[in-house]
């Protein structure tokens, strides 16, 4: 089998402040928006991240981002009013640091996953 795209879902309790927080996260409008309670953004070629509307599952959702400098990531969601948790080490000079929306779905912004 083989796979083409992932497709991450962040149900939320309400969609529209929750597109607006995701506007802050990624900078930028929804990519999509299509259908009433559904909004995507294209966070690669072959990754989206999906908003849905879904009060019953809203808030349990992990999602982790891989960022190329996290202390810029960081400084640049600041400023768009978003505020990190503590910046914490992995292993093999891994460093992270949790973000989380409106409805508590934890965002992982990740640097060097992957040792070389």
């Amino acid at each position: 089998m083989t796979f083409t795209h992932v497709l991450a879902v962040a149900p939320v309790t309400a969609v529209e402040p929750a597109v607006e927080w995701y506007e802050r996260l990624f900078g930028r409008p929804a990519d999509a928006r299509p259908m009433n309670g559904l909004a995507d953004w294209h966070v690669s070629p072959y990754a989206w991240l999906q908003v849905f509307e879904s009060p019953e599952h809203a808030g349990g959702t992990l999602v982790n981002l891989v960022v190329e400098d996290l202390d810029r990531a960081l400084s640049d969601l600041a400023g768009r009013g978003i505020t990190a948790g503590e910046t914490r080490p992995g292993s093999q000079g891994v460093r992270f640091a949790a973000v989380h929306d409106p409805d508590g779905n934890r965002v992982t912004l990740i640097e060097n996953p992957v040792a070389d």
